[in-house]
């Protein structure tokens, strides 16, 4: 298989590799509480340079510019379909997609953009999809995050909830019989774990001891219905008991927290010993989609969630640290700024495509 070179735009990672061991699943907790997963945020500052540091804080930004030009886009008639935003989630889309190396395989969800950024998608590529121009990755045939490409490692999402984990099962399992080093990595929303494909794809995953990792986006809410009316048990990693594989429930408002778990995992995987369920406790800060006011969701869980939006906990984290000053902050602001004026004005002059070619790479 061709090894994939990820874009980087003058950004290194070289340096981030795993480490074995992953710990135990947590206790019951509430939802607004932070869960405590034995992974230390300080552990990936050490390990991690100040550069990638600084990468990391990139995406987390670019991620969540991206997510609001395309709600303006979607408020001025331009997007075929619906916006599905990650705001609140961005730190579990990047901190996973970072501590993947580049032959390694993603299956993002709908709310993954961030992910895909960190693989080499440009914010041009989503903003193509969205408004479904010709220039777009599917040329203008589907809609949302709904593409992927095999030589970048990434596995375009489905739209049945939890499919994705047998696909990513099979990637690692074809990783296994060629004795590639190989990990495969997918997301599941917590309402997506209540799928038949999660358990076949999981429990297939754990008896033939892939290298596969399975990110439970545990946001609070699946559409409308909160985590308390969907599962007795609010806490998805006690899962992983039941299937015999390594499970850890971390903050998914930390990026460095769910790099450091991914990491541990991705650590497993490469070594033989199995899959790994990663539950990162999160809030959805919008409505199901754009179209959703999410008027269902208590105002003072949101406040209370918005304290800890996972790029004020970063900038913080990096402001003890000294690891990053107001210049080289501004800097980064301005050059995601740049990129993103730059590809929305290549978007929108791009055409519609054809008629004609709409069955065109179509099969029955």
């Amino acid at each position: 298989m061709k090894k994939v070179e990820k874009k980087k735009a003058g950004k290194s990672r070289d340096g981030h590799r795993g480490r074995r061991g992953a710990p135990a699943p947590e206790a019951k907790r509430s939802r607004n509480a932070k869960p405590s997963s034995g992974l230390s945020a300080d552990a990936s500052m050490s390990s991690l340079s100040r550069q990638q540091l600084h990468d990391l804080y990139y995406y987390l930004r670019l991620n969540r510019r991206v997510d609001e030009q395309l709600s303006h886009l979607y408020r001025q008639g331009k997007v075929v379909g619906g916006v599905y935003s990650s705001l609140g989630q961005e730190a579990i889309a990047v901190g996973a997609a970072y501590a993947l190396e580049t032959g390694d395989f993603i299956g993002p969800m709908i709310r993954d953009s961030g992910a895909m950024l960190v693989r080499g998608y440009r914010p041009r590529d989503l903003f193509l999809q969205y408004m479904a121009r010709k220039d777009g990755p599917t040329e203008g045939r589907d809609a949302n995050t709904h593409f992927g490409d095999v030589e970048r490692g990434v596995i375009a999402p489905i739209s049945m909830l939890g499919e994705l984990i047998p696909v990513l099962a099979g990637v690692a399992l074809a990783s296994k019989l060629r004795a590639e080093k190989r990990v495969a990595l997918t997301f599941i929303g917590d309402g997506g774990t209540s799928t038949t494909p999660f358990h076949e794809g999981l429990n297939f995953a754990a008896v033939q001891k892939l290298a596969l990792i399975v990110i439970a986006e545990n946001n609070g809410w699946a559409y409308s219905t909160p985590v308390e009316r969907q599962m007795a048990n609010p806490n998805i990693a006690d899962r992983g008991k039941g299937y015999g594989i390594a499970s850890v429930a971390v903050d998914g408002n930390n990026v460095l927290e769910v790099y450091e778990a991914t990491r541990h995992a991705v650590a497993r995987g490469r070594a033989g010993d199995g899959p790994t369920l990663i539950e990162a406790k999160t809030m959805r800060m919008k409505g199901h989609a754009e179209h959703d006011d999410a008027r269902y969701v208590p105002k003072e869980m949101l406040e209370a969630w918005r304290k800890r939006d996972p790029i004020l906990v970063f900038e913080q984290m990096l402001a003890v640290k000294s690891l990053m000053t107001e210049k080289e902050k501004s800097g980064i602001e301005a050059r995601l700024e740049e990129e993103i004026r730059a590809d929305l004005a290549f978007a929108e002059a791009s055409a519609f495509p054809p008629p004609e070619g709409a069955a065109r790479s179509a099969w029955a």
